[in-house]
């Protein structure tokens, strides 16, 4: 929940904002961004790059983004770069925001946008010091508050501790689409392709119409008949905010897909989705991995990527065996090398897969791009 005042970030006067951890861990700072209040779970990105594309992305809805990189904002604010209509973090917290954007294609400052947008947001923080904090004592809810007069740190306190906890938070639906749309393939058609959009990016369906793929971009409360209605040769299950143990809609969806035996790929959201269907718990994770600097190997390869994560919480699958599932065999395909998080899962006797990153690259590596490359084998292979 944000609620700010507006202004054009080069003509307001500095002024002074707090973060308040619900553990009470305090830092002080500058207004940055939309002066008010803010509040959300405390997260951190370790991305030295795309701002734009983090702010931007629905995943992030209801989250307080830290940006451990120091400074933030050098190439300013674009109109080409955005994963979504609107900018969905809760709250921003930097520590040296760029004085003067420097980047060919910027149209305006990021402190301008987020003014623009109402997003408030906090300078001046020592992020080494709080991306640590969070680190031991893990991701919770937190608050920013700017302005001439803020109220006592006691005060601040009591309002975080009285926000909803991310754990138990059903978000998909409010951030997406409400009603259908259709990104045409690139070139000429090869195959039909039903999105689920759970908090779609906007690069996801781009990188499919550039194989080939009419997408089909359908609201996160279709049903089974709306998907079948367009003959589909796939269905896709895209990223997403909020807790998996909530999507009671979307499991039922793709335990129908299933048992179609229809091309299904999922990413972030959709892996939990597709861990659920497939009868395996999730979790919340400590603090969660947020950047495009997170090594995972393909277990079916051997092959090391570098891959572009944010997510919260992860599937609770067995590494060391293949699980027998309702829908014939299942094992983790992949796995984070830092600590082991299940990244990806794959069915051995349909076909079926998906990965907790973000293949799509907006912002980040290009190692998992042959993802989608493998989601048009699946199809191919079903038309023969």
């Amino acid at each position: 929940m944000t609620t700010s005042t507006r202004g054009t970030a080069t003509e307001k006067k500095v002024l002074p904002a707090v973060l308040v951890l619900e553990d009470g861990r305090i830092f002080r700072g500058r207004a940055y961004g939309a002066v008010g209040e803010t509040f959300g779970e405390a997260v951190f990105s370790t991305g030295m790059t795309g701002y734009q594309e983090t702010l931007t992305d629905p995943s992030y809805d209801r989250q307080i983004v830290v940006a451990t990189a120091p400074q933030i904002g050098n190439t300013g604010w674009n109109d080409e770069d955005d994963e979504s209509g609107r900018i969905w973090v809760s709250g921003y917290v930097v520590r040296d925001p760029a004085r003067v954007p420097s980047n060919w294609r910027a149209k305006r400052s990021l402190d301008d946008e987020l003014v623009a947008q109402g997003v408030v947001g906090i300078s001046g923080v020592d992020t080494r010091a709080l991306t640590r904090h969070l680190r031991e004592r893990g991701s919770m809810r937190a608050g920013v508050f700017s302005g001439e007069a803020i109220a006592s740190d006691g005060e601040l306190l009591a309002r975080v501790q009285a926000q909803p906890q991310m754990k138990g938070a059903s978000l998909y639906e409010e951030v997406a689409t409400k009603e259908a749309y259709v990104v045409p393939a690139v070139g000429e058609k090869r195959f039909t392709v039903a999105a689920i959009d759970l908090g779609i990016k906007g690069m996801t369906p781009h990188r499919m119409a550039e194989r080939g793929i009419e997408v089909h971009v359908l609201p996160a409360t279709a049903s089974a008949d709306e998907v079948y209605a367009l003959n589909p040769d796939g269905v896709f299950f895209s990223n997403g905010p909020g807790d998996p143990a909530t999507a009671d809609g979307p499991v039922a969806l793709m335990t129908e897909v299933l048992e179609r035996r229809t091309p299904l790929f999922g990413i972030c959201f959709g892996n939990q989705i597709l861990g659920r269907a497939l009868g395996f718990g999730t979790y919340k994770l400590k603090y969660g991995h947020r950047g495009i600097n997170q090594p995972v190997q393909d277990r079916t390869t051997g092959k090391v990527e570098v891959t572009a994560h944010n997510h919260g919480f992860a599937v609770d699958a067995p590494l060391d065996k293949v699980s027998e599932t309702t829908f014939g065999r299942a094992e983790v395909s992949h796995v984070c090398l830092n600590d082991d998080v299940v990244e990806g899962l794959q069915l051995l006797d349909q076909p079926a897969f998906s990965v907790q990153y973000h293949p799509e690259a907006a912002a980040g590596p290009h190692d998992a791009a042959y993802l989608f490359d493998r989601f048009v084998s699946l199809m191919e292979g079903q038309r023969a």
